[in-house]
């Protein structure tokens, strides 16, 4: 797992990977609908979502390499931000790569509002140009200690953070963040909540495996699905469940 810091920032209990070939084919030879669209994963819109862990990135060649979204991690809690933020952030959009940016949420640090305003403030912001996507919130297996994997909150109080981190978010921004989990933590550390299905996109992370699987209670399609965490583009691999137009669309808000 990529660390971009001394401990380690961007992690997830991720579904153990196929090989990346068997991946690949099954991505790419998938006819079947997957969870909430008609279209094959090949007909879907390409991206891939980055830390510090990778640097200075070739952003011209993720673009041609198919690349037409992205997601930067901004920061993480209230005291870290990600020191090559602003070369990804700003150097994905020259090369004409949707992107925006995605905070990694630790609830026993604290508040959901004030990791929010953190976030913000450091880069996760939105404007209706069709180049800027959502913020995104990233809650996911607490990687700093494995035996709290809710970071010490009850199924309520997860729900209760995750509520406070959106509603300032909301307020700052007019958007909603997306929202990044795994299936297995949701149900695990909300208790299988539905409370954010009706106005919050899904990123859904599932690995080596030809669909998006069974998704958190009240979801029922995800809008970005993370399938795997190395590929032909840099950091993790990710479709768009739509077209092209579409994604646009998303970025604008409408």
């Amino acid at each position: 797992m990529a660390r971009d810091r001394i401990t380690p920032s961007r992690h997830r209990v991720r579904v153990r990977a196929l090989a990346a070939s068997a991946a690949a084919l099954a991505l790419m030879g998938t006819a079947t609908a997957l969870a909430g669209t008609p279209a094959s994963a090949a007909s879907l819109p390409k991206g891939h979502d980055v830390s510090s862990h990778q640097k200075n990135v070739d952003w011209p060649g993720a673009r041609a390499k198919g690349a037409r979204f992205v997601y930067i991690k901004a920061t993480e809690s209230t005291t870290y931000r990600n020191p090559y933020f602003d070369q990804q952030y700003d150097g994905s959009r020259k090369a004409g790569i949707r992107r925006g940016a995605y905070h990694f949420a630790l609830p026993d640090k604290s508040s959901g509002a004030r990791q929010a305003a953190y976030f913000v403030s450091h880069g996760g912001t939105w404007t209706a140009d069709g180049w800027t996507l959502p913020p995104a919130l990233d809650v996911e297996y607490n990687p700093y200690d494995k035996k709290h994997k809710c970071y010490g909150l009850s199924n309520s109080r997860m729900v209760d953070w995750i509520r406070s981190f959106s509603d300032e978010l909301k307020r700052e921004t007019g958007r909603r963040p997306v929202i990044y989990t795994t299936t297995n933590w949701w149900n695990l550390c909300t208790g299988g909540s539905s409370a954010f299905a009706a106005d919050h996109a899904l990123w859904i992370a599932r690995h080596g495996s030809a669909d998006a699987g069974t998704l958190p209670a009240g979801w029922s399609s995800w809008t970005f699905w993370q399938y795997d965490n190395s590929g032909s583009l840099p950091g993790d691999q990710n479709l768009f469940n739509g077209s092209a137009g579409r994604l646009k669309s998303f970025a604008m808000g409408l």
